[in-house]
């Protein structure tokens, strides 16, 4: 089984334990040291992956949301079991479970699945990046004027001013946008790892461009911009 067949079954298990709990009456949830919530079904959906991934790949290094790391290899998968928890539970079908290899301190393999939106994205390095088994490319638009983006007016005014349309999708959701061509412009200011590592792959074989808000094609940055590519340098150079 490759690296991203696993990945697309790992993602296939989160769906079926996140969709039991969804909207479920008597989930419980909790609120974290940071103040943000997590439920019984972030955890579960972590230590389902977990497990698989021990029995799979017992010499990777995993590291979860949920969970923190466990082992050091330079093989490592870095899981968000629901990505957008405050959605989740309260009923809003824009939740996902996110799944990434990272080898060698690059993001190889992403599967971003959003069951309630029936919708998965996944993409390998060099493989080209895929909707629902369906190829997706980002846009070609190549001016500000008539980009898409998707951040708020009040953090980013003048970026916003120049694009002829501003909306806030919020999440992973909006990263995929700009995977499919939707939009063309997706900012989040402040981000974790676990947030970014599937988005990466996933844009950049679109044929868009991922960086933090440095210009540096890395998750880990703690903020992370997604564009087509064509407007990336654009982007960048307004937010400097």
């Amino acid at each position: 089984m490759t690296d991203l067949e696993l990945a697309l079954e790992l993602a296939g298990a989160a769906d079926a334990i996140t969709m039991h709990h969804f909207r479920s009456a008597t989930l419980a949830v909790r609120t974290k040291i940071d103040m943000t919530p997590v439920s019984e079904a972030d955890e579960a959906v972590e230590r389902a992956i977990r497990e698989r991934l021990q029995r799979e790949r017992p010499d990777d290094g995993i590291v979860g949301e949920e969970f923190g790391t466990t082992g050091s290899a330079t093989r490592r998968w870095i899981i968000d079991p629901i990505d957008a928890t405050k959605n989740y539970v309260r009923g809003i079908p824009i939740f996902a479970t996110l799944i990434a290899l990272e080898e060698e301190g690059r993001v190889t393999t992403g599967v971003i699945t959003a069951p309630a939106l029936q919708r998965r994205w996944w993409a390998a390095t060099g493989g080209g990046a895929f909707c629902n088994g369906q190829p997706m490319h980002a846009s070609r638009i190549a001016t500000l004027e008539e980009a898409q983006i998707d951040t708020e007016f009040e953090t980013f005014p003048e970026l916003a001013r120049r694009c002829a349309r501003i909306r806030n999708y919020g999440d992973f959701w909006s990263h995929m946008l700009v995977a499919e061509g939707a939009i063309e412009i997706m900012i989040d200011p402040v981000v974790s790892l676990w947030d970014m590592a599937a988005v990466q792959v996933i844009v950049d074989e679109s044929g868009g461009c991922f960086t933090d808000r440095n210009g540096n094609a890395r998750p880990d940055g703690g903020s992370g911009i997604s564009t087509n590519g064509v407007l990336h340098d654009a982007v960048l150079e307004l937010l400097r």
